[in-house]
């Protein structure tokens, strides 16, 4: 059973619009032991409200935890309101400020007036208000208005909370639908998918079955297709979907059986209420249409604007070569005139042809050309990049400053919104956006909502790398369409003589691999084995580097899967033992079966914007402190000092094997790849060529070589279907 905490909320000192707030609360009663010593003294509280009032009472029911900044806390998980039955107690409610005009003077008349009953005689009648002389009958209205919203607020709140929702969500859902909430629930309790955020159909559709809704109702069912088709949006990566794909995913979420004709027939009623796009045999959720269309039309935009000529800037760049004691060759020397002159425009090569040199060249041209100083360019000039990782290792590369999409826009997390928007847009002139590759659809819509329909953009990636997790595939639609200008760097720009990581991601690209794949070169190792000692020989090399001197952060094994033998998830344990073995004067923390140690390489799988860190961000913990009610780990990102509480240990994971796809917009020294068969369902080109191109000075790969060139050969995994490339190119859809 929860603890509770009974007394007075004594100040509100954080408050967000979505109703979390953090304040002090005095204690006069508690249930919990460990709470006694608060009595009749204040504590720190937090958590979601629909309202609280200063100086008014309540009972708090929740949990104690330990915040490693502001010390011990009351997370509150649901709440009720002390309605006053003392006079003192009604007048200091009634002059509490949630009834505006009412002080001190005219509650305590109120009181003397009706008594120890005066809040039920004023929801009784509002007239009852008139036998105070004082009192007028507009005032009395508002009065009983107030009051009656007061009490509607805690009866619909509880009837939620008994119905299943959590308090976070029964707040939410009164705060949309306030006096008709019982309404909404008992009429069609799906609308509150399209309606309030961050409620998903697994919740209602549980409550609704509770409640009595059969599973073959027509809300349950055009609801489960709308959620079906957002799920397969999100497993393959696509934006529109085949008719056939969503009758499968809908047979499988219904759990009860329904014939084709049927489908069809909830299919196209939802494409009458325009829920539903269908185009020839495409079929789209009507906000990923829009989505796709706004990102379109806002890139034809910037395309079709006039070019802008600018004298000079040859003479700028040969500058630059003096002053960098560099040389551009005829693509890179394009490509950055191209991005100064025009409004968009795409830069895309591969590993080792000079990518950064351009963005570093772009930096310091518009720099001169516009005779501006420092801080004035970081006020015109922004450099974005998806990951805090990725956004430290372009910062390091250029000398300027890149910060990562979502600290840019300003990301609310309470609110899951961004503060930078298409009513409130940034001022930024020129925003250079690196590792494009990785955005989807719904980051690249946000971003090009925030930017002014004046900016110039300049995007460069990968074309052959993954592509984003969610849905989408911006930076090969975009390129695939032609409408956009793009500059091909195909030269290798890094590359040394005796070096073949960058020659052999080549030939992974083209799929025309050389026989002499497996020998050993300068830079590069295969090593065949079987999948059984897969796993021992990883862990034997990252011994050997060790022992040559490079450390945890320089080497990186990269894996297709999690489970399995040879999957993430086990090569993990083996390789802790190997990096940060245990130790008594180490403390450990055990969640979700991982033990995390002091000295332990880790990963983040969420973006965590507060803290400044992002979802595939890898750092060290340095430190475990345990109280007795909470765990705080201190861990190194980079640079980037963080405090985990307990909850953030959930988005943690080791970080000694990552997959692939967590390793994008990354560079390590020394990279290992098992290649296994049992990794077929994952083995592809894309993801192979991403694997590969982040090694820079040490590439190993470990397994069998029919793996590779299974994964090598293999494009099928790739295929997303999108409708990006098709807006661009034709208006009609407009």
């Amino acid at each position: 059973m929860n603890s509770f905490i009974k007394g007075n909320v004594r100040e509100i000192f954080y408050k967000t619009e979505k109703g979390y707030m953090v304040g002090i609360f005095k204690i006069r009663e508690t249930n919990d032991t460990n709470l006694d010593k608060y009595l009749n003294k204040t504590i720190t509280f937090n958590g979601n409200f629909h309202e609280l009032l200063t100086d008014c009472d309540y009972v708090f029911y929740g949990d104690i935890n330990e915040h490693p900044k502001y010390g011990l806390q009351f997370k509150v998980t649901y709440y009720e309101k002390i309605i006053p039955e003392e006079k003192n107690s009604i007048i200091a409610f009634l002059s509490s400020g949630l009834f505006p005009g009412i002080g001190i003077k005219t509650a305590t008349k109120i009181v003397e007036k009706l008594g120890d009953n005066t809040l039920d005689l004023i929801l009784e009648d509002y007239n009852n208000l008139l036998l105070v002389p004082s009192i007028k009958e507009d005032k009395a209205k508002q009065i009983y208005d107030i009051l009656y919203d007061e009490q509607l607020s805690y009866k619909n709140i509880l009837f939620l909370q008994e119905k299943g929702f959590s308090m976070s969500e029964a707040v939410k859902i009164y705060e949309r639908y306030k006096e008709n909430t019982i309404t909404i629930i008992e009429n069609n309790i799906y609308d509150i998918l399209n309606e309030v955020k961050g409620i998903g159909f697994n919740t209602i559709d549980k409550i609704a079955l509770l409640i009595g809704i059969k599973k073959d109702d027509e809300r349950r069912i055009k609801s489960c297709i709308i959620y079906s088709m957002f799920e397969l949006c999100l497993i393959t990566g696509s934006t529109y979907l085949s008719f056939n794909q969503i009758y499968l995913r809908l047979y499988k979420n219904l759990d009860i059986e329904i014939d084709i004709k049927t489908f069809e027939y909830f299919i196209l009623n939802l494409n009458k209420e325009n829920e539903i796009i269908i185009l020839e045999d495409k079929y789209i959720l009507r906000n990923i249409f829009e989505i796709e269309t706004s990102i379109s039309k806002k890139l034809l935009l910037l395309a079709t604007k006039k070019q802008e000529k600018i004298k000079g800037i040859e003479g700028c760049i040969l500058m630059l070569e003096n002053l960098l004691n560099i040389k551009y060759n005829e693509m890179q020397k394009k490509a950055i005139i191209t991005s100064l002159e025009n409004s968009i425009n795409v830069i895309t090569g591969g590993p080792g042809t000079g990518k950064t040199t351009i963005i570093k060249g772009i930096v310091e041209c518009y720099k001169q050309i516009n005779k501006i100083t420092d801080e004035r360019l970081c006020e015109e000039m922004v450099l974005l990049a998806p990951t805090g990782r990725a956004a430290r290792r372009i910062t390091e590369a250029t000398n300027f400053k890149a910060v990562t999409i979502h600290k840019f826009l300003r990301w609310d997390k309470e609110t899951d919104t961004f503060q930078i928007n298409k009513y409130n847009k940034s001022k930024a002139k020129i925003v250079i956006i690196d590792e494009v590759s990785m955005m989807d659809i719904f980051l690249m819509n946000n971003l090009l909502e925030g930017l002014s329909d004046n900016v110039k953009i300049i995007m460069v990636g990968d074309y052959n790398q993954l592509p984003s997790v969610l849905p989408g595939q911006v930076l090969k639609d975009i390129i695939d369409s032609q409408i956009i200008k793009v500059i091909y760097l195909n030269e290798l720009y890094r590359q040394k003589e005796d070096s073949y990581i960058i020659s052999f991601a080549n030939e992974i690209k083209n799929a025309k691999i050389n026989e002499d794949f497996t020998e050993k070169k300068s830079d590069y190792n295969f090593i065949e084995t079987n999948k059984e000692n897969i796993d021992k020989i990883v862990c034997e090399l990252c011994k050997k580097a060790l022992e040559k001197g490079y450390n945890e952060s320089q080497i990186q094994v990269l894996v297709p899967m999690y489970k399995g033998k040879n999957g993430i998830d086990n090569l993990n344990n083996k390789l802790q033992e190997i990096f940060n073995p245990k130790k008594e004067n180490k403390d450990e923390y055990e969640c979700n079966n991982i033990v995390f140690r002091e000295g332990d390489k880790v990963l983040q799988t969420k973006n965590i914007n507060d803290l400044e860190i992002s979802n595939g961000d890898i750092g060290i913990i340095d430190s475990i402190i345990k109280t007795t009610n909470n765990i705080t780990a201190i861990i190194n990102f980079d640079g980037v000092i963080v405090e985990f509480t307990k909850k953030n240990f959930e988005d943690l994971r080791l970080g000694y094997a990552i997959s692939i796809h967590k390793s994008q917009g990354s560079e390590f020294d020394l990279v290992i790849m098992p290649m296994d068969l049992s990794y077929k369902k994952m083995l592809y080109r894309k993801l192979i060529y991403t694997g590969v191109t982040r090694a820079k000075k040490s590439l190993t790969l470990v397994g069998e070589k029919n793996a590779f060139l299974y994964g090598v050969n293999r494009i099928e995994e790739e295929t997303r279907n999108t409708l990006l490339s098709d807006l661009l190119k034709e208006s009609i859809y407009f």
